[in-house]
């Protein structure tokens, strides 16, 4: 086992089936698919594509711009980006069903020439220093006991002046979880930090925070605003085991202060 923990929920076996089959449902044409077909069922993270879209927008991203999507899942925050700025975007995760998927998707929506995917560990990246110029992470180092490592990882791979990119949630009042959560099935791959220590562990590994905003609040809001739509084929359950159970346990968290949600932008130095 690397630094990451990857619970058993991140690889079922039948992603890309179930996802398939969730589009067929949804009477999307897999022939003519669009990357704008794809964005309820493939932002896994709290507020999915809101949350992604607010993100990028403080990064006046450009085609030239070169980004890592740290922890791409099944690659959403890619294709997004991609779709949206013209950028380059190299993808990694841990699960190797999660890149096959990703590569799959791309390929569908005719994306497979500006995005890269490739089976990694945030925290020992097959990446030259400097070589991006932002890094993307959403949701993804509660999964890291070593936060040090993941980012420096990160401010290794980043050009100095670049950004690292962040959106996640981290500990609150301290109070005992409920579980499953999106991404634990218990405990033992929960490894959260609170609001005060993920900016120090950021800042230690040589980035300034240049933006750090609370988003709890809101995020419950859009949490539950998601939760009450009527159902629909497409959506992360698609792909997720006991997906709703996850997502109440969060909102749940969020809601009475037992977690909070977090924004933040870093520069390199």
């Amino acid at each position: 086992m690397t630094n990451t923990q990857i619970p058993a929920q991140y690889a079922t076996g039948v992603s890309r089936i179930n996802i398939e089959r969730a589009l067929v449902a949804a009477g999307k044409d897999l022939d003519r698919l669009e990357a704008a077909d794809l964005a309820l069922l493939e932002d896994y993270h709290a507020s999915g594509r809101i949350a992604t879209h607010q993100l990028a927008e403080l990064l006046d991203l450009t085609p030239a711009t070169e980004v890592l999507d740290a922890g791409t899942g099944i690659g959403g925050t890619a294709r997004y980006l991609a779709a949206r700025f013209g950028c380059r975007v190299t993808g990694v995760d841990m699960v190797a069903e999660y890149c096959d998927t990703a590569r799959w998707l791309n390929r569908l929506v005719g994306m497979d020439d500006r995005i890269t995917i490739r089976q990694a560990d945030v925290t020992e990246l097959p990446f030259a220093a400097s070589t991006f110029e932002v890094v993307i992470s959403q949701h993804v180092q509660m999964n890291v006991a070593d936060k040090d490592r993941l980012y420096r990882e990160a401010r290794r791979v980043t050009a100095e002046g670049g950004r690292l990119a962040v959106w996640d949630i981290v500990a609150g009042d301290g109070g005992a979880l409920d579980y499953p959560l999106p991404w634990a099935e218990g405990p033992e791959h929960s490894h959260l930090a609170t609001p005060e220590k993920l900016r120090a562990v950021i800042e230690s590994a040589g980035f300034a925070v240049e933006h750090w905003a609370d988003l709890t609040a809101t995020t419950v809001t859009t949490m539950r605003t998601v939760l009450a739509m009527p159902p629909s084929p497409l959506g992360l359950h698609a792909f997720v085991p006991n997906f709703r159970a996850r997502a109440e346990h969060l909102t749940d968290a969020l809601a009475d202060g037992r977690l909070r949600a977090v924004q933040a932008v870093a520069r390199a130095k």
